[in-house]
């Protein structure tokens, strides 16, 4: 029997339909590469996360920025949804980092979670960006620097 996949419709049918022929079933799952997000995938959008909370955005202003809804930019934090390489790349640029930043520290990670202190660091850059008086952020950098130089 001829192929009649590449046959020209008539009157609006394929060939196919008109000869009422099924089309042959496949194995789509097997055929398919499972597309869920892992592991690396919720480091990315954790790293994406904490970067966002650094430069004191809120979800909404990140999606904003990358042309999302506010749901898919909590998908992607969370890890729940896989990012292409094209959004993580403008997630990049809008946040000010190389794409590679999103994977610093994945060798180190084995399912870890935030510790204290990364928590602490998130929390602490969450409130310096709430500060709306910047002679008091100033104040709050020079006492950490100061600080941080007595060691």
């Amino acid at each position: 029997m001829p192929d009649l996949t590449d046959a020209a419709p008539i009157s609006g049918k394929s060939t196919r339909d008109k000869l009422n022929i099924m089309p042959q079933k496949t194995n789509a799952k097997a055929a398919r590469p499972v597309n869920r997000a892992n592991d690396i995938d919720r480091h990315v959008g954790t790293r994406i996360r904490e970067r966002r909370i650094m430069l004191g955005l809120s979800q909404q202003q990140m999606a904003d920025l990358i042309g999302v809804t506010y749901q898919q930019a909590h998908k992607y934090e969370r890890g729940i949804n896989r990012i292409s390489a094209g959004r993580l790349f403008e997630i990049a640029q809008v946040l000010g980092v190389p794409v590679g930043f999103f994977y610093e520290g994945l060798e180190n990670r084995r399912g870890a979670d935030l510790s204290a202190r990364q928590r602490m660091c998130l929390e602490l850059a969450r409130n310096f960006t709430s500060i709306s008086n910047e002679k008091h952020q100033d104040a709050l950098s020079q006492l950490a620097r100061a600080l941080a130089s007595e060691g």
